[in-house]
């Protein structure tokens, strides 16, 4: 059975990655507008992702007869200023992620739910992905500097990314 602290935890978190979901929306429309359309997409394809990692936790919640509640989101930043400083806001936002992940794996443990604990290291394992994916952009964007050629080919690169859906595993 789910503790009261670790059902309400788990709303939480359906919550942040909603509202994940929504920055990256802020982020592609800010790179549409400046005709990236491949960092647009790149992020839009992140925010579908955010909602499979929502409802893979709402699934869960569900399959263990748990009370969802759903909250409203917050309206998410979108005052961009480059590519550079929209990746490094993700590599913000994927670390307060996996802190939050981090705090569920902890409060499960605590509260004796080892099933929860279990479930939540796909999470913990995703989230090293995310923070990887953002470093390595970061990492060719500043290496590029303004050169737009460089900024053009990756462009290229961020628009083959496809949408596969998310799955527990």
């Amino acid at each position: 059975m789910i503790s009261d602290k670790v059902k309400d935890i788990l709303n939480e978190q359906i919550n942040k990655e909603f509202y994940s979901a929504y920055l990256y929306l802020a982020m592609s429309a800010f790179f549409d507008d400046k005709g990236l359309y491949g960092f647009a997409n790149w992020t839009k394809v992140q925010a579908k992702e955010e909602v499979d990692h929502g409802m893979i936790i709402f699934d869960y919640m569900v399959d263990r007869d748990t009370k969802i509640q759903l909250k409203q989101i917050d309206v998410p930043e979108n005052d961009f200023k480059s590519p550079v400083q929209v990746f490094e806001k993700i590599l913000e936002h994927e670390r307060y992620v996996t802190s939050s992940i981090e705090a569920i794996a902890n409060l499960s443990l605590d509260e004796c739910d080892l099933a929860t604990r279990n479930f939540i290291n796909w999470y913990l394992k995703e989230q090293v992905e995310e923070e990887k994916n953002a470093t390595d952009i970061i990492t060719k964007l500043k290496l590029f500097g303004d050169e737009k050629a460089s900024l053009y080919l990756l462009n290229e690169e961020l628009a083959k990314r496809e949408y596969h859906k998310h799955e527990y595993d």
